[in-house]
């Protein structure tokens, strides 16, 4: 049914979980695009904004996607990850703040990361079985934006560079925007969801979600960590 499966952060139903989902186009969660709110005095349409984040809906990577490895199905993966998500603890920050990272905008963690990491670290680690080795048409396509040492290491490790010491935990809104672009779309998609953002931020539960063969991504379900 999926081409490709991933481990998500997804924000749980509600006012940022429904922004989110408008802002993208793509409601995750009901699988199905959906109407961009209307903002005034953007330089260019939302739809243009939000192209190349649209595909993978309102989330964080938690375990990069990933095809099934052979010895593996949809049932063992989706009863270990209700068994992984059990043993793992939820945590908490201290808020959900809009950032640029480079030219794109994100939302990013406020506050000490150490536990969010380490989780997602954990997630990492535990989902990696499950893994079938990347191709090499992916893994030249990832080396093409130019690796540090680390990075290549993880790629070659985990299918991912930008995992473990190299991860960051965002919340991508936008692809690669121009530079003249830039500030005017930040203070607009900053007023539009300041409201909706939490204070404190919680991740208290994991989704799973799959790539469907149109290239879009579904929650399939979502898992309540150990400790929520």
């Amino acid at each position: 049914m999926f081409k490709r499966y991933a481990i998500y952060f997804t924000a749980e139903p509600g006012p940022l979980a429904d922004f989110g989902a408008a802002w993208l186009g793509w409601d995750l969660e009901a699988g199905k695009a959906v109407p961009h709110p209307d903002l005034a005095d953007l330089p260019i349409p939302i739809s243009q904004i939000t192209a190349t984040p649209r595909k993978y809906g309102f989330h964080a990577t938690m375990k990069p996607p990933f095809r099934l490895a052979e010895g593996y199905d949809f049932e063992t993966l989706r009863d270990q990850t209700a068994q992984i998500c059990a043993g793992l603890d939820s945590v908490t920050l201290e808020a959900l703040s809009l950032q640029r990272i480079g030219r794109f905008l994100a939302l990013t963690p406020v506050g000490d990361e150490t536990k969010l990491n380490a989780l997602a670290a954990s997630v990492v680690e535990a989902f990696d079985a499950f893994r079938a080795p990347a191709p090499e048409a992916e893994i030249a396509r990832r080396r093409a934006a130019g690796l540090t040492p680390s990075q290549e290491d993880n790629l070659m490790r985990w299918g991912y560079p930008y995992v473990l010491q190299d991860f960051h935990f965002h919340m991508t809104l936008s692809g690669k925007l121009a530079k003249s672009e830039l500030p005017t779309i930040e203070t607009q998609l900053s007023e539009a969801i300041q409201p909706h953002l939490p204070s404190p931020f919680e991740i208290r539960s994991l989704t799973l979600a799959g790539e469907a063969k149109d290239g879009q991504f579904h929650a399939i379900e979502r898992f309540a960590l150990g400790s929520s």
